[in-house]
């Protein structure tokens, strides 16, 4: 699998890759976000999510786990797991029923969740560079690499 890397100098830049990833996505799909806080997790999630036809606020569900965004064709479930303690917290939560053949799910710091969740599509890693953010995608599956190849 291969992995592509963007430089984005802005937080419209990041909405827009939101945007841009949204409309290659269809479900089932599993996205991975990684990166340190404040790298831009949330607000590329906000794109994806606006990008896919949700019209409202979309906030960072650090304290809920979960937040549920029901849209005409997709379910989507965007999952921050910072404040994890275990794993099997997730099973608590009822982990499996989100990842359905209906259902897109974005899922910020996967590593928290490591062993419960299942494979990711593609994983991108957000860090700090040069006064924006380096963003790197990389494909995990076959469905993953048909994003990645339709992106560039």
């Amino acid at each position: 699998m291969t992995a592509i890397t963007f430089f984005l100098e802005t937080e419209t830049e990041t909405l827009d890759l939101g945007r841009k990833l949204a409309a290659l996505m269809r479900p089932p799909f599993t996205l991975y976000l990684s990166g340190e806080l404040g790298a831009g997790k949330t607000t590329l999630s906000r794109g994806i999510v606006q990008g896919l036809g949700h019209e409202g606020a979309v906030k960072s569900p650090t304290y809920t786990l979960v937040e549920p965004y029901e849209l005409a064709d997709v379910e989507v479930y965007h999952f921050d797991l910072y404040r994890l303690n275990d794993p099997e917290e997730l099973e608590y939560m009822g982990i499996r029923d989100y990842f359905s053949a209906t259902s897109l799910c974005i899922v910020e710091w996967p590593e928290k969740g490591m062993g419960l969740l299942p494979e990711a599509d593609i994983q991108l890693h957000l860090q700090y560079a040069d006064g924006g953010r380096e963003v790197r995608i990389e494909a995990k599956s076959i469905k993953g690499q048909a994003l990645l190849n339709n992106v560039k």
